[in-house]
């Protein structure tokens, strides 16, 4: 099958501001290009919709166009030192999820201290457990060992949705998706970026969970405290407002293990959004356990009734309104909200494509007003991307 349908989902990544998933992986040895592509085009026999381009099909609807175009894979030789504060446009070009544009590309840069490996690839194909999936597979098919087969059907994002007649309103998209309907996204041009990186010890973070599960008797996870933290910090300092505005927090949630009958190993975007709220005067007195159990009964309403609803609404406001009208949907509040993202579980150790696993590694942010959360030794790193000054 060449043309496979986009699910509700995919479609908020897709257009302007679509937000790649896009990383480089740094090795301390060197990769031999020809075996990396030989073991590529086997680990695509299992993953062909990631060599795809969008292609729109109707007002309403777009599809994935498998064909040779679809995927980019170039291999160049540099003296750049690979750096934590190094710009990940050095290596590669962040895909664009537009009509006709590659979906996926891949960069290996040779230099004189090992390789470097990027790649980028449309958020509507996947997100970060596909993403990680598919480089975890191609890097067991370099080793020669056994992978854990995709779930490729887009069909079962689909097949519980039945249309409904109620005109969508923004209301309905920030209650039942947890999503903000606003001016259409800008694009983000080189440069724009604030980048800051900040760690946070595994001691302040056990020290905090302990104050708050003990202060309110509940089960607040770690990421509910560095969210909180998140949110507490930088709203203040991005938004200087101090009455009564709402202030947002939105956490992206994989539904593969709440969602019933649901397949864990599905190849895609299984995404849905946890949107805590409360207003700027409110922020500041809050607690860190007073924000963390916003976010906590924020997570907890992620349940089947939640994600097919998100779904449907998303669905109906797409045929209600046309493709151009997705780019009018952001992921976090356009004024005031920041969006985290945990990639703490990334599998950095099972990325070895024979020559080690990576040393480090750096990623690429294109919504301003996010952080992501990090793995790193003995707690966690944050990459924070601050709004643009006129923001």
């Amino acid at each position: 099958m060449n043309a496979i349908p986009l699910s509700p989902v995919d479609y908020i990544f897709t257009g302007v501001g679509s937000q790649p998933i896009t990383f480089a992986f740094s090795y301390s040895n060197k990769f031999d290009p020809e075996v990396l592509r030989n073991s590529l085009d086997e680990t695509l026999e299992h993953f062909p919709i990631l060599s795809s381009q969008l292609r729109k099909i109707s007002e309403n609807d777009y599809e994935f166009q498998i064909n040779e175009d679809g995927l980019s894979f170039d291999i160049v030789e540099s003296n750049l030192h690979f750096e934590e504060y190094s710009r990940i446009e050095q290596y590669i070009t962040p895909v664009s999820s537009i009509e006709g544009e590659p979906l996926t590309k891949i960069t290996l840069t040779q230099t004189p201290k090992g390789s470097i490996l990027a790649v980028s690839i449309s958020h509507a194909l996947v997100d970060g457990f596909s993403y990680f999936h598919f480089l975890s597979s191609w890097a067991r098919i370099c080793r020669g060992d056994r992978i854990l087969p995709p779930y490729l059907q887009r069909a079962v994002l689909s097949s519980n949705i039945e249309s409904r007649s109620k005109k969508i309103t923004s209301e309905d998209i920030h209650t039942g998706c947890g999503l903000f309907y606003s001016d259409k996204r800008s694009k983000l041009e080189t440069g724009q970026h604030n980048h800051e990186r900040i760690f946070i010890s595994e001691e302040t973070i056990k020290s905090y969970l302990g104050e708050i599960n003990q202060e309110h008797n509940v089960s607040c996870t770690e990421n509910d405290v560095i969210t909180a933290y998140l949110w507490k910090k930088y709203i203040p300092m991005w938004y200087k407002e101090n009455d009564d505005t709402m202030t947002y927090l939105t956490c992206p949630f994989d539904f593969r293990r709440v969602l019933s009958d649901f397949p864990k190993n599905y190849f895609g975007c299984a995404l849905c959004f946890a949107t805590a709220a409360i207003d700027f005067n409110g922020l500041l007195k809050a607690s860190l356990g007073e924000l963390a159990l916003l976010i906590r009964n924020s997570v907890g309403k992620i349940k089947d009734d939640y994600i097919l609803n998100s779904l449907t609404t998303l669905e109906d406001f797409r045929k209600q309104n046309g493709l151009a009208a997705i780019e009018e949907i952001h992921l976090k509040h356009p004024q005031h909200g920041i969006i985290v993202t945990n990639l703490t579980r990334m599998p950095i150790l099972d990325l070895d494509f024979g020559v080690g696993a990576p040393v480090d590694f750096l990623t690429y942010a294109e919504v301003l007003g996010s952080a992501a959360i990090l793995p790193a030794e003995n707690g966690v790193e944050i990459l924070v991307v601050h709004p643009s000054k006129g923001n």
